[in-house]
């Protein structure tokens, strides 16, 4: 726990080793081929999805939500969001169809992301970052309700 308080900025790796974890149990849960889904693009849900959001949560508990550093988090994340659902489908619907016309390469066609997909990853993103506060909160000292304060910026222990 006093890892965490000193170095909040693992919550977002540690959110990252998560996401990929619980992209393996629901590939298994609906059936697939589970260890192929462990650190690859594409699927539920969306690790840079999940990241991205621990990493604004980050750095608005940390630095606050007037700072410099949240507005270039959260034009990063809105970027990473849109790549996962725009960018990176385009990529997969042209990588299907060049697999179609051409068999001398095989291109990557699970790359994007589904709009669930990336919801999915945002939530679990935010309720891993959440919790990751709250122990980070314990080992300052604030009790339960506190927590909840200092997530909010009420709590008057410092993170330094």
């Amino acid at each position: 726990m006093q890892l965490l308080q000193v170095y909040i900025f693992l919550i977002p790796l540690v959110v990252l080793v998560l996401t990929e974890c619980m992209k393996v149990v629901v590939e298994w849960a609906r059936g697939g081929v589970w260890h192929q889904k462990l650190f690859h693009p594409g699927g539920m849900p969306s690790t840079h999805s999940a990241f991205v959001t621990s990493l604004l949560i980050v750095v608005w508990r940390k630095l606050g939500i007037e700072s410099t550093e949240f507005a270039i988090a959260f034009c990063f994340a809105c970027f990473v969001w849109y790549d996962a659902m725009v960018t990176r489908r385009v990529l997969e619907e042209q990588s299907k169809l060049l697999n179609r016309i051409q068999h001398f390469k095989k291109f990557a066609e699970d790359v994007g992301h589904s709009a669930l997909e990336v919801v999915a990853g945002i939530l679990f993103g935010a309720m891993v970052t959440a919790v990751g506060i709250w122990f980070s909160d314990q080992a300052l000292g604030c009790g339960v309700f506190h927590s909840l304060a200092w997530f909010f910026g009420m709590c008057s222990h410092s993170l330094l």
